[in-house]
């Protein structure tokens, strides 16, 4: 059975990285590879062959697996959901050309690292997630040519998965070492801040240095029409703003999943632009709703989302991932490395399942409150998702959004992003 699903899930994951080559979209291989993955762990299990007793049992306890990952990727899916509806309103308001007409530089380099610094420092507050899709809209509202926003977009990915590593509440494994006790806030701030910017700044020179090399380096910007300014546009990008920025504080003093947090935002923002709106003429009002926001929001990258993380939670239910944490702590056995590893595997596989097998692999008896180990698996887990544009929630993202190709990301920013996961987990370890 396990070969089997191993062979399912390499095989969908081939179809996804040649996904121009075989002419298939991207959703499609991800949902087939997830489905089939459960399909072959309810029917193929060694349980099969035994009584309908046996098989009886087994089933209900891949079905009650099946639908703990199921209730997990929900509250993924609708925050994501969520989340895009709000910088959808924001931006169907001309919210964002508030920070557009701010930046004034003509200069594609400078653009790069105020891109870069602001998503950094922001997914540190926001989860890397939602910052990864406000910042890809602003760079959307600001570049015209589509490879140059592919790089933009890529060094995003980077930033913000950097930008959360550091924090408590900027990203979700992190959030989950912090909940379960294995870390505190102000050591791990004060231990990772430094290597994850290294590990955002060495690709983001060499992303600034290859658009020198190709002489993209003055701006086109978008043409915009001189518009008269849409009513509520200030109002609704603040409370926009103020509903993402509410949702770690929402997530700390109620310890409700944040996917509410997120969704109590959009109902809040939905219910003002209806009253901003209440009194504009009905087609104006239409473009302005959160029903049409809903509408414009790309589906198919949430449901490749969908098709990733079952196909994710089968190796997980049948015990691959753990599996893969006994083996690696047989064969290397230093805990450092471990963490790098398994950082290594998140480009991979998500994160989360990594971490919590980790976590119920060693305890805080093996690893006391702030070892190295769990500071250094925050770091690993948080930034090696980078290194494929598959291996994060910015990167799958990114990659809807845009219209980014797996290709394009593994030729360009691959490289760069696993030299500065390398370069910041090097610098930890001289450091502790």
């Amino acid at each position: 059975m396990t070969v089997v699903i191993l062979i399912i899930f390499f095989v969908g994951y081939l179809a996804i990285v040649f996904e121009e080559a075989i002419h298939i979209n991207k959703t499609a291989s991800a949902l087939i590879t997830g489905i089939l993955c459960w399909t072959a762990t309810m029917v193929l299990s060694p349980e099969a062959a035994l009584s309908l007793e046996h098989y009886s049992s087994w089933s209900a306890l891949v079905e009650g697996k099946l639908m703990h990952h199921i209730a997990e990727i929900a509250s993924i899916l609708f925050f994501l959901l969520g989340a895009m509806t709000i910088v959808e309103l924001i931006d169907a308001h001309q919210g964002f050309r508030i920070i557009t007409d701010v930046i004034k530089t003509k200069s594609t380099i400078t653009l790069l690292w105020l891109i870069v610094i602001i998503t950094f420092l922001l997914s540190s507050v926001l989860d890397n997630l939602t910052t990864a899709i406000v910042m890809i809209t602003i760079v959307g509202r600001i570049l015209n040519v589509k490879e140059l926003r592919w790089w933009f977009g890529g060094a995003i990915i980077i930033a913000s998965n950097a930008g959360g590593a550091w924090s408590p509440i900027g990203d979700v494994t992190t959030t989950m070492l912090w909940i379960g006790g294995q870390i505190t806030p102000v050591n791990i701030i004060k231990m990772l801040i430094v290597p994850s910017l290294i590990s955002a700044v060495l690709p983001t020179l060499y992303i600034a240095w290859q658009l020198k090399r190709t002489k993209q380096t003055k701006l086109s910007p978008i043409k915009i029409e001189k518009d008269k300014p849409v009513q509520g546009r200030t109002l609704i990008f603040v409370v926009g703003i103020l509903g993402l920025l509410f949702v770690p504080v929402f997530k700390t003093l109620t310890h409700l999943p944040p996917v509410l947090g997120i969704l109590l935002s959009l109902g809040v923002i939905w219910a003002i632009t209806e009253i901003v709106h209440k009194k504009s003429d009905f087609e104006e009002r239409k473009k302005l709703t959160a029903a049409h926001a809903l509408s414009r929001i790309d589906s198919s990258s949430i449901l490749f989302f969908l098709g990733i993380l079952l196909a994710i939670g089968s190796l997980d239910t049948i015990g691959v991932l753990e599996q893969l944490a006994v083996v690696l702590n047989g064969a290397v056995g230093n805990p450092e490395y471990i963490a790098i590893i398994i950082g290594a595997a998140s480009a991979v596989v998500d994160n989360v399942p990594l971490v919590a097998a980790s976590m119920g692999m060693y305890d805080l008896t093996t690893f006391h409150v702030d070892h190295p180990f769990w500071e250094l698996l925050a770091y690993a887990a948080g930034t090696g998702g980078s290194m494929l544009i598959i291996g994060s929630a910015p990167g799958v993202a990114i990659m809807g959004i845009e219209k980014m190709t797996f290709g394009w990301y593994l030729k360009n920013i691959s490289v760069p992003a696993l030299i500065g996961f390398v370069a910041g987990a090097m610098v930890y370890i001289s450091i502790y």
